[in-house]
């Protein structure tokens, strides 16, 4: 076999080879930094009770016991958050305590496979903090509130 036959077998072969990267696509994306496990189980309380200031000490707790981190969009959906700032470890751990329950505005690439979005975050180009105040209403960790004593 000539080096000219090879190659081209070669790309034969990777031109019918499926392909399995997605295409990814730029993106903004405005939401709140979640914890995936608390938002998907259901374990904490309705979907209400583990975002904001209410589920902020529960989503601490969670990024710092290795859950990973997701962005809940104010599309409504979920993008699982792969990296931050080109941090490969900061999509769960204490690396993100910072951002746990803030508002950000995200700009990086999204990648959809089987129904998933996932996000990888280039630049947090805005970080309003903590905006959605719903612990008057939820407690500070839904499940876990000491009950007021009754007078």
């Amino acid at each position: 076999m000539t080096l000219k036959t090879s190659i081209a077998a070669a790309a034969m072969a990777l031109a019918a080879a499926p392909a399995f990267a997605a295409e990814g696509e730029r993106v903004q994306i405005t939401g709140e930094i979640i914890d995936t496990w608390c938002y998907f189980s259901g374990v904490m309380g309705g979907p209400d009770a583990v975002v904001g200031s209410a589920h902020h000490t529960c989503a601490l707790w969670c990024s710092a016991g290795g859950i990973p981190v997701g962005l809940l969009g104010d599309d409504g959906e979920v993008y699982m958050v792969l990296k931050i700032n080109g941090d490969d470890q900061s999509a769960s751990g204490d690396t993100q305590l910072t951002l746990a329950s803030h508002e950000i505005v995200a700009d990086g690439m999204l990648y959809k496979r089987d129904g998933l979005n996932y996000l990888v975050v280039e630049a947090v180009v805005e970080d309003r903090g903590i905006t959605n105040l719903n612990h008057e209403d939820y407690g500070v960790v839904p499940g876990f509130a000491i009950p007021k004593p009754k007078k």
